[in-house]
């Protein structure tokens, strides 16, 4: 007689009454194997959605429940039943942090391993999030996933296997265009592809002995990020997002890492798309949102740039980061550009690790020269910087100065040092001329001011009014006799 089971919403008592039942019959049938196919199908579907909220669901996270679970999905005969069971199973690792050494202490993370080698998608996002998730908290020996359960292998393969759904090269693919269409269509492939990248960030961060066996990983990531299409709005929505992440603990500096990052035909292309992201990203983010999901994007340039050839991705990041002619016709961080936006960023004080990440990314675009610097961006934007990392400031910066290079007609163009604006380009202020009498109010105004100065001892410069009186330039009247003063007093 088959056995029913009743989907759906039980709470408290009844739920806990049914979530025991559903365990009890599961772990029997580890040994006697009495459940139809269906039966034991059913079962952990309804555990799957019992689990989703912990309460009145103890015993799925006890080590018998966990045992029962890992069992029916690494040792199960069937592809639907082990799926069914890595559900309950990540589920249960997501919402119990403590199932998650239960987990690593019964030796599932090694058959985890193994089974991550299969081609399956869901098997993919499955089992790379169970094995994420057993990253923390946990004394998963991680070392010897890689060494004796071909982690690495695993993750390098499942990544090797997206680029070949991306690549726009159908003669040299594994799949054919529809199979490729098809693939780029289902979620699934996207939930997979981000939940390797992420278990690669946290595998080479807890693993750092480890990192260079992932350097292969750098050509993939580099070219899904470069073919996979950007989210809309959010461009770095899953997978974009982890991916860049994933770049930050690897190798870059490696002989394969460099060939990726900087390809012999059109070598800025990969920097360029990250460009791209950057300018999306600061135009659809919030405040919030920079200092998580954006941070990383900025510290991966900043890697990029470190290693960049000079002659050609160094000079695409200067023109596109550091403000252009075009940019000068306005204050700085005035305008729309890439390089306003991220100026403005570095004044946002809602945003410190961010703003301090883009602030020595110009810098770094400047060769680290303070006098650079100033020129680049405005003494304005530079200033805050250099006297928060101690970076001597270049005598004359707040002097204008010609830009010796640019394209867009700005060479050779006189630049407020201040504003980093050219100063042809300065708007004169709309203001009525003043009157005789207007101009001496003003200047014994300042007289007084000046005065008043002079005696505290803070300053010890000569009044400047007394002085354009004495040179002819205002009329004597407007200092002589001291009962003038006074009465301003």
């Amino acid at each position: 007689m088959a056995m029913q089971f009743v989907q759906g919403g039980l709470t408290g008592a009844a739920k806990l009454k049914a979530v025991t039942k559903l365990m009890d019959i599961l772990t029997q049938d580890l040994s006697t194997s009495k459940l139809r196919p269906q039966e034991r199908d059913s079962a952990l579907e309804e555990i799957k959605v019992y689990v989703r909220d912990p309460r009145d669901a103890d015993p799925v996270f006890t080590k018998e429940g966990i045992e029962t679970l890992s069992k029916h999905a690494f040792d199960s005969s069937s592809a639907t039943t082990s799926r069914n069971a890595l559900q309950c199973l990540a589920n249960s690792l997501l919402v119990t942090p403590s199932t998650r050494d239960i987990f690593a202490g019964l030796g599932y993370p090694e058959k985890a391993s193994s089974k991550l080698m299969s081609s399956n998608v869901e098997d993919e996002f499955l089992v790379s999030r169970i094995i994420f998730l057993t990253t923390y908290g946990t004394k998963v020996n991680l070392p010897s996933l890689i060494d004796q359960y071909h982690l690495a292998d695993a993750i390098l393969r499942n990544l090797a296997r997206h680029v070949d759904v991306w690549s726009p090269k159908p003669n040299s693919s594994l799949l054919g265009s529809r199979s490729k269409t098809r693939a780029r269509q289902d979620p699934m492939t996207k939930m997979a592809l981000t939940e390797t990248a992420k278990l690669l960030f946290n595998v080479t961060h807890f693993c750092r002995q480890h990192v260079d066996t992932f350097i292969p990983a750098i050509a993939s990531i580099v070219t899904l990020i470069c073919q996979h299409d950007i989210p809309q709005p959010e461009p770095l929505n899953p997978p974009l997002g982890p991916l860049v992440n994933a770049l930050l603990t690897l190798n870059l500096a490696s002989e394969q890492g460099i060939a990726a990052l900087f390809p012999k035909v059109k070598p800025a292309v990969p920097t360029e798309r990250l460009i791209r992201l950057l300018d999306l990203a600061l135009n659809w983010y919030s405040d919030k949102e920079l200092e998580t999901a954006v941070l990383p994007l900025v510290t991966a340039l900043r890697k990029i740039y470190e290693l960049a050839p000079i002659d050609t991705v160094r000079h695409v990041m200067h023109a596109k980061l550091l403000p252009t002619a075009k940019d000068r016709k306005k204050v700085l961080g005035k305008g729309n550009s890439v390089a306003s936006l991220i100026l403005r960023q570095t004044t946002n004080a809602l945003v410190p690790e961010f703003s301090n990440a883009v602030s020595h990314m110009l810098f770094e675009l400047s060769d680290k020269d303070a006098a650079s610097f100033v020129q680049n961006v405005g003494y304005g934007f530079a200033s805050g910087f250099l006297f928060q990392n101690n970076v001597p400031i270049p005598e004359g910066v707040q002097e204008s100065f010609q830009v010796a290079t640019g394209a867009e007609g700005g060479r050779g163009r006189a630049v407020n040092a201040i504003t980093g604006q050219y100063i042809d380009q300065e708007a004169s202020a709309d203001l009525p001329e003043m009157t005789d009498e207007e101009k001496e109010r003003e200047a014994e105004r300042l007289f007084v001011l000046f005065d008043r100065l002079q005696k505290t001892g803070v300053v010890s410069v000569e009044n400047p009014v007394a002085q354009a009186a004495r040179e002819g330039r205002l009329g004597r009247d407007v200092i002589d006799g001291k009962d003038r003063i006074k009465e301003l007093d």
